[in-house]
């Protein structure tokens, strides 16, 4: 399961907010919201947390891929996730 939620922080800029598996269906469902964003926000203004995402399979790396090639800023905090971040920001 994945929850998507987002906001706007206080300079403006809208943050996505991810929790849990970002696998499978759900890699689909956060193309699905990135489009949706993607048509109404500069994509240089948006930031992605994935602090409490505790799983990355190869279609949510594709996704987070899009949204970096997008201009999105990502972030995490755990180990395993900051090394996915980096592999998509240093290969992608």
């Amino acid at each position: 399961m994945l929850r998507i939620t987002h906001r706007t922080d206080a300079n403006g800029r809208t943050v996505v907010v991810l929790e849990g598996r970002l696998a499978g269906p759900w890699a689909g469902e956060l193309a699905r919201c990135w489009a949706t964003l993607v048509a109404t926000h500069d994509t240089r203004a948006i930031s992605v947390e994935l602090d409490a995402v505790t799983f990355i399979d190869a279609a949510g790396k594709s996704v987070l891929r899009t949204m970096h090639e997008s201009g999105a800023a990502l972030s995490a905090c755990g180990p395993m996730t900051r090394a996915i971040l980096e592999e998509i920001t240093q290969h992608g």
